[in-house]
């Protein structure tokens, strides 16, 4: 009898914990409604550039329950392409999407975000932004413009350029016009090449009516999806002047202020889901497209020359020494990203490095 008495009181007592429970009010998000607007880079129905920043958008969306809604353009539909960081500063748009190599003329330190040649790739890129100051040290460099970047989307290693001549010697690159943004362009131009900086939408053109040269865009699958075969034969790797290429999100600083703090953190955590999902759908592309490059399209798909890429690498160093000489934030930020590269390189030397060549021997 005791014994029901005790379980008759604990299932009530259970049911009251639970009625407690069910009672409790739920986290109640902000009211006040936020409708944003994101300028991109990228042209439209641009795959994975435009997905990835389609699914910031969405997931924020279903994150704040609908209140806060943030419309994507893409290049030239609302803001012109190479305009999208001054509308961003200006508060013009409350959202960008790019590379922050596009604002190289505005801000040399930039450059370092998206990608040095022959330096970090994909996964030391985020380790030093996410886990190695580099993320706080962007937003220093960011902070007399007005705006917050944050890391949104990685290539992964690029190759290295579809080229209407064989690449055989450093001479070869001489008076070559070449589409290609950031410090890998200057390293060309070093080489006595002639770098020009082209949105995506206008890169086949100018290269099969011979406008360029060459030109460097981003891996088989974007690529291929562009055409460039059709106007170039000779498909060169690796990237060396974009080994681990970072894309940015950038929000007008006033912008991110008056955001409640719930979703701040939504806009940080989508952020960072999308992107790790740009790199993954980029990783799990590229092979089949380069294979149907080669196979179906005939495209050569060649190697550069070891003198070229000892040429270019000893004309990399020259150009990040001359290009700290000319301004200290952009001198700041190289020495930064240069000791958290010292000790990548060394740590990737017997992990990453040393697997790679475990699997050739």
């Amino acid at each position: 009898m005791k014994r029901r008495d005790f379980l008759k009181k604990a299932a009530g007592g259970g049911l009251l914990a639970a009625s407690a429970v069910t009672a409790a009010p739920a986290i109640a998000a902000p009211r006040k409604r936020f409708n944003w607007k994101l300028v991109t880079t990228w042209p439209p129905n641009f795959p994975i550039f435009m997905e990835g920043v389609q699914r910031f958008a969405d997931d924020i969306e279903k994150m704040s329950r609908r209140r806060f809604r943030i419309s994507v353009f893409a290049g030239g539909e609302l803001i012109p392409a190479m305009q999208t960081f001054d509308a961003v500063s200006q508060g013009t748009v409350q959202m960008g999407h790019g590379a922050a190599y596009y604002w190289a003329g505005k801000v040399p330190a930039a450059q370092f975000f998206t990608a040095v040649p022959f330096g970090m790739n994909a996964q030391g890129m985020n380790a030093w932004l996410y886990n190695g100051g580099g993320l706080n040290l962007w937003r220093d460099v960011y902070r007399p413009f007005n705006i917050v970047p944050f890391p949104m989307g990685n290539t992964g290693v690029q190759m290295g350029g579809w080229f209407r001549k064989e690449i055989n010697s450093i001479a070869d690159l001489k008076g070559l016009k070449m589409r290609i943004p950031g410090l890998g362009g200057k390293v060309m131009a070093k080489a006595g090449a002639n770098p020009v900086l082209l949105a995506g939408g206008e890169i086949y053109t100018a290269l099969e009516r011979g406008t360029i040269d060459a030109t460097e865009w981003v891996g088989p699958y974007h690529d291929q999806r562009l055409g460039l075969y059709r106007a170039a034969k000779n498909y060169y790797y690796p990237g060396w002047h974009e080994p681990g290429p970072t894309l940015e999100l950038s929000v007008n600083s006033k912008a991110w202020a008056e955001l409640p703090e719930e979703y701040q953190l939504m806009v940080e955590n989508a952020a960072a889901a999308a992107n790790t999902w740009m790199l993954s759908e980029f990783e799990a592309k590229n092979l089949q497209a380069l294979q149907s490059l080669k196979q179906q399209h005939k495209v050569n798909v060649l190697e550069f020359p070891p003198d070229v890429i000892r040429e270019l690498r000893r004309l990399t160093a020259e150009v990040l020494e001359d290009e700290a000489k000319k301004d200290r934030i952009f001198r700041e930020v190289y020495q930064a990203y240069r000791s958290f590269n010292s000790s990548n390189t060394a740590w990737n030397e017997i992990s990453e490095a040393a697997y790679a060549n475990a699997l050739t021997v």
